[in-house]
């Protein structure tokens, strides 16, 4: 049998760059009705490739769907900020932790825009915060499949999508409420509109790539930027136009991006500090300086002023971190196949005209990928597991790409490629689901064994039936997808709340930082209670990777793991009528340490509840006068008497904000236990004060 022949015989795996197409005829979807045309899509397209689309979408949303409330409020910090949103549009514009506006979160507010929204239409609920997620999720996959099959046919951007969908820390994003799921899809559209603004050369997709990185930079800040090189490069090589006007649509699209985030930003620095709240994550209230600082460049070198933590205690930095086994279950499922692909398919594309399309497309993911994967290993600040979400689109698409050019030229080089990538992928894949030996142990012999007795037959192609060429390909492609179906799999069926999560089985690492995942720095902390209850937020289990991790409630006034920096907690029923008991009379209704353990309070009373200290319970707001003229104006009414790591004094507890007004207080106001849990009554100083 001829390559030729058995390049026939697979018509179809693989699209062709340029497809026929078709004649309008009676039998065509230009004669039948609306619904027939969506669901037959473009006539240039194979019949099968809207109705595989539609099923892989609607397949999506149902996986991310399942059992979708069982993680509660989630992570309660931006819980709380939602909730604030739906009832304050000035804590709504400003992304505050409270609707009395007393000091925000410590990331820009676009992810909480849109889940404000959805709770402002819908009601508080854990399924209203979390449905954009999955939207989010759905559309990414959407997004990711309509720019692959752009230039590589439908088969490709179906692979790539169900690579998206089924990567474990995808899965887990698109089902939480961190920014993450918001700043992929915007970064996912940002590589589309590059992609068309490269085959068009016109400036006008380039600048709305500029506007979609500018509302990713309102969502997470400076992260976005880390796919901008690979963006701006892919244009500057590859669209048919001179290079002066490469440059000009260049600035535009800079000058689109900066007018996109800055307006936001220019407002939040002019407007008084006075008439706003506090800059969550800062220490000298500036939005500028928490981006450039404790969410900037202190990432990378790991000075970040008011963050706990620090050093190895965000992981060992590295080119094999993403590897390790805290990181490498996530997202390297398929990530070092995807570095083999990249390179094999740029020399394929080497030789090729300046405007070819499909290497600008490989330039554009494979850059996204080799620049995050570089920063994320090399980063010595803050750092979690599920960051690496950023990474899904990039291995999904580069994957795509890679194993599609190969496939189209199914000769020698073509083959030995896939080949290798799918033996490198089912080997890594027996690696990964070895680090958890008692999460389904037979998976990975099936894999490892489908995956290298596929990758001899690619070898052979040439001398095995026509007919058995689709069986060989179908058997590599589970292969290397069933390691993270199954991981992804688990993680829906798990409850995930608190501030550090993880997908897939435990693999017992214990490094994710304070307290994070299952043996965190410092192991397992104890499971905390509210007189019985579970200390969650919401009521489930708190669970990150399975077991209990103990992120729990406030039994003698210490609310949730590390002092309610990690999770929020369910207060109980006598905590929230005592909370709630006139609560018109006052701004806010009780103060806490930390902004986990006012989310507890905030989310069962639906009152505001003022988070002293910000996130961490570092930051310098508001300070002991203010919140002295604060109660002296009769304006909070509770203090939980202890929790968070400013009441803990962070490097100096002498000088610590937060421990010094916890110790005014304490001299200053009659303590009170309500069922349980520790409080100052702020309306009832004592005799000697």
């Amino acid at each position: 049998m001829t390559i030729s022949t058995l390049r026939r015989s697979a018509r179809g795996l693989a699209a062709p760059r340029t497809a026929p197409r078709e004649q309008p005829t009676a039998a065509t979807p230009y004669t039948q009705g609306r619904a027939a045309r969506l669901w037959r899509g473009p006539a240039e397209d194979p019949s099968w490739a809207r109705p595989s689309l539609v099923i892989l979408l609607c397949a999506t949303a149902a996986f991310y769907l399942y059992d979708l409330t069982s993680s509660g409020w989630a992570n309660a910090f931006y819980s709380a900020a939602v909730q604030a949103g739906s009832e304050s549009w000035k804590a709504f514009f400003y992304g505050s932790s409270d609707a009395a506006s007393a000091i925000t979160v410590d990331k820009p507010p676009a992810s909480l825009w849109v889940m404000a929204l959805s709770v402002r239409i819908f009601g508080l609920s854990s399924f209203a915060i979390l449905l954009p997620e999955v939207l989010m999720g759905v559309a990414s996959v959407g997004v990711l499949y309509a720019t692959i099959k752009r230039h590589f046919g439908a088969a490709a951007g179906l692979i790539a999508g169900a690579t998206l969908a089924l990567t474990p820390v995808a899965t887990l994003m698109f089902r939480f409420n961190n920014p993450d799921a918001l700043l992929v899809l915007l970064m996912t559209l940002g590589a589309w509109a590059t992609v068309k603004a490269v085959d068009e050369s016109r400036a006008r997709w380039l600048v709305a790539t500029g506007v979609l990185l500018g509302f990713g930079f309102l969502t997470k800040t400076l992260q976005v930027f880390l796919v901008l090189p690979a963006f701006a490069l892919a244009y500057l090589l590859a669209a048919d136009t001179t290079l002066g006007r490469r440059i000009q649509h260049l600035l535009a699209a800079g000058l689109a991006m900066v007018l996109s985030a800055g307006w936001w930003v220019a407002i939040v620095e002019l407007v008084p500090a006075s008439a706003r709240p506090y800059i969550g994550g800062s220490q000298t209230n500036s939005f500028l300086e928490l981006t450039f600082g404790y969410n900037g460049f202190g990432r990378l070198t790991g000075d970040e002023t008011g963050s706990v933590g620090g050093g190895n205690g965000w992981g060992q930095t590295g080119l094999t971190r993403l590897f390790d086994a805290e990181i490498g279950g996530q997202i390297s499922w398929l990530l070092p196949s995807a570095l083999l692909l990249l390179v094999t398919g740029l020399v394929m594309r080497g030789r090729l005209p300046r405007t070819d399309g499909r290497r600008a497309q490989l330039v554009v993911w494979g850059g996204w990928l080799v620049i995050t994967a570089l920063t994320f290993s090399l980063m010595a600040g803050i750092f979690h597991a599920y960051y690496t979400v950023a990474l899904a689109p990039a291995v999904a698409a580069v994957v795509a790409i890679g194993a599609t050019l190969a496939w189209e030229r199914r000769d020698r080089f073509g083959m030995t490629t896939l080949a290798a990538a799918t033996a490198i992928a089912s080997a890594w894949s027996f690696v990964l689901l070895a680090r958890s030996a008692d999460f389904l142990p037979w998976l990975r012999w099936v894999v490892v064994v489908l995956g290298l007795a596929a990758a001899l037959l690619m070898l052979v192609l040439d001398r095995i039936h026509a007919s058995a060429v689709k069986v060989v390909a179908g058997a590599a492609l589970v292969a290397v997808l069933a390691g993270p179906a199954a991981c992804s799999a688990q993680t829906v069926t798990t409850a995930h709340t608190g501030s550090i999560v993880t997908a897939g089985p435990s693999t017992g690492s214990g490094t994710g930082g304070p307290g994070g995942g299952p043996g965190g720095m410092g192991g397992t902390p104890p499971q905390g209670t509210a007189n019985g209850a579970t200390g969650t937020a919401n009521g489930p289990t708190g669970t990150t990777n399975g077991p209990t991790t103990g992120r729990g409630g406030m039994a003698g006034g210490m609310a949730g793991g590390m002092g309610g920096l990690l999770g929020a907690s369910t207060p109980s029923t006598e905590v929230v009528s005592a909370l709630s008991a006139d609560a018109d009379r006052y701004t806010w209704v009780a103060a806490a340490v930390g902004s986990q353990n006012a989310a507890g309070l905030q989310l069962a009373t639906e009152q505001p509840v003022m988070a002293l200290g910000g996130f961490n319970g570092t930051d310098p707001s508001p300070t002991l006068a203010q919140l002295q003229a604060y109660v002296a104006s009769g304006q909070i009414h509770y203090l939980l008497a202890s929790g968070g790591m400013g009441a803990m004094g962070g490097s100096s507890t002498e000088t610590s904000t937060t421990s010094q007004i916890l110790a005014w207080a304490a001299a200053s106001y009659r303590t009170v236990s309500i069922d349980g849990t520790t409080f100052y009554d702020l309306t009832q100083p004592l005799a000697a004060s």
